[in-house]
């Protein structure tokens, strides 16, 4: 008797037009359906990790922090829509079921997009970040946000969608309210975009020296809209990455070998036999350096003052205090080696030759001052 009268209080007790029986039965498979995809999710997940640890396998390892991303409470959430739809609730109930199952997956879509974008672009950054171990640019931290706006954006315009609002209009105004914003802040947004620029095609990084016009130092910060440099007095420049790539910028830190060219003049009296050794000594005194590589050297030709030298030599380090202490060997070698061939460097100097003139001419050069009127007697006593 007891029986019947448990058995009779669930069929016959009702909630929203639904016996407590049926309630029970989707209670249970709520709970079922719960476990059961929770422990799927984390077969899934070791199953990923497992492969992770396997050189190379950087997408699995991506894929397994983004289905550790899993949220329980949508889970739950879903799990509860799954015991509900075995329930024959009333058609209006079954409507909003049924946008509750779109909200649920769209948003647990999202997450998993969420996590997999920033998981993904942090790992793009890192691997072509320079190998200096600068820190990720305001590319990276640009970019994210970005994907990250964007994707959650689309999510509740289509979550609107959904629940029947018409996003037409709305896409409207937030299209002309960009524009509005876009014309208040575009030297803003010049700087911004000029900042991704530098990001992508990097004309430079932190830590290299650089040239901008007559600015030279290191660059210490690449920011959204300025770029600090450190100049070789001591003093931070800041300068508009607009105006960074409307210049034209020299990168010394990329600088793989130097080329030099220098020029030297000898006086005149240097015989053809001196000038002729004098490429060869300069030859033999680059090849016997280090970190030299020599291209040519020759009497390049007639000066005002002297005979003209020029010589074509490479520096294979690209440090600028190298590359003067190779200098200063070279032109100690060089004083030393003319010393001995008995040549002399030139220096800017002219040679006036005055010629001494015959008596009678002077005569003549003198009486000549004295042509014009009332010169007949001086004239007539010089011709006697």
């Amino acid at each position: 008797m007891s029986d019947n009268v448990f058995d009779a209080f669930f069929t016959d007790t009702q909630f929203l037009g639904v016996p407590l029986l049926n309630w029970l039965l989707a209670l249970i498979a709520t709970c079922v359906v719960f476990v059961v995809v929770r422990m799927t999710v984390g077969f899934i997940q070791r199953k990923l990790q497992s492969r992770a640890r396997m050189p190379g396998a950087h997408f699995s390892a991506i894929a397994a922090d983004v289905i550790a991303g899993t949220s329980n409470l949508l889970l739950a959430l879903a799990a509860v829509l799954v015991g509900i739809g075995l329930l024959d609730l009333p058609d209006r109930w079954a409507n909003r079921v049924g946008s509750l199952w779109f909200v649920v997956a769209i948003l647990q879509i999202a997450l998993w997009a969420h996590r997999g974008i920033v998981l993904g672009m942090q790992h793009y950054f890192r691997r072509h970040a320079s190998q200096d171990g600068a820190q990720i640019t305001a590319l990276a931290a640009l970019s994210v946000w970005a994907a990250k706006v964007l994707l959650w954006a689309m999510v509740l315009l289509a979550m609107l969608s959904n629940m029947g609002v018409n996003i037409t209009a709305f896409i409207a105004s937030l299209g002309v309210g960009g524009i509005a914003v876009a014309l208040a802040v575009q030297n803003i947004l010049g700087d911004l975009f000029a900042s991704m620029s530098i990001a992508i095609d990097k004309p430079f990084e932190v830590n290299d020296f650089i040239v901008v016009g007559t600015l030279a130092g290191t660059v210490e910060h690449v920011g959204l809209k300025t770029t600090r440099i450190r100049s070789l007095g001591g003093e931070q420049i800041v300068m508009s990455n607009a105006s960074m790539l409307t210049a034209t910028i020299q990168n010394y830190k990329r600088l793989r070998e130097r080329r030099v060219v220098f020029q030297f003049g000898l006086t005149y009296d240097c015989t053809p036999d001196q000038a002729r050794q004098v490429p060869r000594i300069v030859e033999e005194i680059i090849r016997g350096l280090d970190k030299t590589r020599f291209d040519r050297s020759h009497f390049k030709g007639f000066g005002e003052s002297s005979l003209d030298f020029e010589t074509v030599y490479y520096v294979l380090d690209p440090g600028y205090n190298q590359y003067m202490d190779i200098q200063q060997d070279i032109n100690l070698k060089m004083m030393e080696s003319f010393d001995e061939l008995g040549v002399r460097f030139a220096h800017p100097m002219r040679t006036l030759n005055v010629a001494s003139l015959p008596g009678n001419v002077r005569l003549r050069d003198a009486a000549s001052k004295f042509d014009g009127p009332g010169a007949a007697a001086p004239k007539a006593r010089l011709g006697t």
